[in-house]
């Protein structure tokens, strides 16, 4: 039997739209009814109804009670294995900053409504920031995060933050959403964002977006607000910078 072609050079037409509706799915929060589905795509209703009973019975997806359809567990493993993948691709790179700068070194991705730390090369000062990869954190008071959020437009971080909240870890954190969506606005400007003692006192960390990442992703620089100052961050944009685009280059490679 012929494959179904699909629009991309050697593309298969069922796969794409299998995934079409998985991304659906997960852009809308992670469940959706039939009817949002086929309002959100040109695909016939048959087809989303076939395509979600195959992935149903798959458990790529899984429908509730309230006969949403929802993200499937068996996609836990596949997203484990890619982001391991995502953190060793950018391990290099996370090297050359603490090498450089002397502090610790992340990158982080946006996973639902929060940022998850992929990767992690520790500076060899026995006072430094610690965050384990895997930790899961708000977006609105950490560098990576608000480097993530000013990529997206404003009624995504809305929403963000409506679901997830804004709790303030410490006096210096933003504890509402005007206050966050200035903040973007000025990130967006000078292209860099500073977690200025948000997150935790006495810590200040320096963030950049990845450009084109296949999943919202950011790359920082932490430490002591007694070593990570104005002039470190003079040095660490421009480096971090270069870090970015370098891990963009191997996601297209």
């Amino acid at each position: 039997m012929a494959q179904e072609q699909g629009k991309g050079p050697g593309g298969v037409q069922s796969v794409e739209r299998v995934f079409e509706l998985l991304e659906l799915i997960t852009d809308a929060g992670g469940d959706m009814t039939l009817s949002e589905l086929s309002a959100s795509t040109e695909l016939p209703l048959p087809t989303i109804h076939r395509l979600l009973r195959t992935l149903v019975s798959l458990g790529y997806a899984r429908q509730l009670p309230n006969r949403r359809y929802a993200l499937g567990p068996r996609l836990i493993r596949l997203g484990e294995g890619a982001t391991k993948q995502f953190g060793a691709m950018a391990r290099p790179q996370l090297t050359s900053l603490v090498d450089a700068l002397g502090e610790s070194a992340n990158m982080a991705v946006l996973d639902g409504d929060m940022v998850v730390y992929v990767a992690q090369v520790q500076s060899s000062h026995s006072m430094r920031m610690f965050t384990e990869v895997g930790r899961r954190a708000n977006v609105h008071d950490t560098g990576v995060g608000k480097a993530i959020m000013a990529q997206l437009p404003d009624d995504a971080v809305r929403g963000i933050v409506a679901r997830a909240g804004m709790p303030t870890p410490t006096a210096h954190s933003i504890g509402d959403v005007d206050g966050l969506l200035a903040e973007l606005a000025r990130i967006r400007e000078r292209g860099y964002s500073i977690d200025d003692q948000e997150q935790e006192i006495g810590v200040r960390c320096y963030a950049m977006a990845i450009p084109d990442a296949p999943t919202p992703s950011a790359v920082s620089v932490s430490g002591p607000i007694a070593r990570v100052d104005e002039g470190f961050g003079e040095r660490a944009v421009p480096l971090l910078r270069s870090a970015a685009q370098a891990i963009a280059g191997g996601f297209a490679a």
